[in-house]
């Protein structure tokens, strides 16, 4: 159902960014590297944090949107949390090893481990919202 893609995505691209800003909390690190890093693969030039901030908001849910449509698409609606988090993982490296070093120096620049941490966050709420969606359509009574 696409309500469940919808809540599916909503809920991953509101969490998947804790590890990683955790991380840079405990090490001391800057917590806003990262959505500077996104809000530069739309406005690479931009140092304003207030624009890379509204930037960020366009690019982080509409490429977790991309993803989450695929496998919406692409996963098997048996055992949807293992095959998202298997996705996760190609999509981390995809995302980080590939395109980030050719197209976004900003991203490719971030610690690889804590953006590779916020990958598989992202993919548990992926799996588990999908999980849960279908279980619950199964469970309800069908109607003829």
């Amino acid at each position: 159902m696409k309500r469940d893609l919808l809540y599916a995505w909503l809920l991953a691209t509101l969490l998947s960014g804790i590890p990683s800003t955790l991380h840079a909390l405990v090490t001391g690190g800057d917590p806003t590297e990262a959505t500077r890093a996104a809000g530069a693969m739309l406005l690479p030039s931009e140092t304003d944090f207030k624009t890379l901030l509204a930037a960020a908001a366009i690019v982080h849910p509409t490429v977790s949107l991309f993803w989450a449509l695929a496998l919406w698409i692409l996963l098997p609606h048996r055992r949807t949390l293992l095959g998202a988090l298997i996705a996760s993982v190609a999509i981390a490296l995809i995302d980080l090893r590939l395109i980030a070093p050719a197209f976004f120096p900003r991203v490719a620049a971030l610690a690889f481990w804590p953006q590779f941490a916020d990958h598989l966050v992202w993919g548990t709420c992926i799996g588990l919202a999908f999980e849960y969606g279908r279980r619950a359509h199964a469970l309800r009574p069908q109607y003829r």
